[in-house]
């Protein structure tokens, strides 16, 4: 009895082994990543910027997305004015919510052709501390060094996170509810693992 039971165990640790070995994990780059955020006002159009981006994607061995996880330090993001940065802190609510997180939760699309990659997933984007399921798209290319990158954008609505578009200078200048995420971002291959 004794036996078959440590037969079970470790049949389960090769079967764990050979999916660990199966995965080609991928993190981001920050020094050859950059995430834009663009917006409109009533006074002039804005723009703020990040590269701190962490997070990882997986494929599996069949060359199928498997996993993705993004992370973004609210205080990362600039605009190469004070004033400006102040408002985005505000209004994201730094302080109690420090991460703009991205958590892929299926594939909606994924198409390889060769070194071209064209990928859509479904996910939670978490912003202000609000969650709320969008579809990220993407165009990505591969390379024989384990490098990959990745390009594309999407739309969102401040409102629909709880946020309240900023002002400034007493309500003179109202920045436009909708903003437009651009991201140009690049992975290398970090090690094998799996990922659950």
């Amino acid at each position: 009895m004794k036996t078959t039971r440590n037969k079970s165990f470790l049949l389960v640790g090769i079967l764990a082994m050979s999916t660990w070995v199966s995965a080609q994990v991928l993190t981001f780059s920050p020094q050859n990543s950059s995430i834009v955020i663009n917006g409109t006002s009533n006074v002039h159009d804005w723009k703020s910027k990040t590269s701190q981006i962490k997070g990882q994607m997986v494929f599996a061995d069949n060359n199928q997305l498997k996993f993705l996880s993004v992370d973004i330090p609210v205080k990362s993001i600039k605009s190469g004015e004070k004033l400006m940065d102040s408002k985005t802190y505000d209004t994201l609510g730094a302080e109690k919510n420090p991460t703009i997180s991205f958590r892929m939760t299926d594939v909606a699309g994924f198409q390889r052709n060769g070194n071209d990659i064209s990928v859509a997933v479904n996910g939670n984007l978490t912003i202000a501390g609000t969650t709320k399921k969008v579809v990220l798209k993407a165009k990505g290319k591969s390379n024989q060094n384990g490098v990959y990158t990745f390009n594309g954008e999407t739309q969102i609505k401040m409102s629909d996170f709880g946020m309240k578009p900023p002002t400034v200078l007493m309500g003179t200048l109202k920045v436009g509810d909708l903003v437009k995420l651009s991201f140009d971002v690049s992975l290398t291959e970090n090690q094998k693992a799996s990922v659950n």
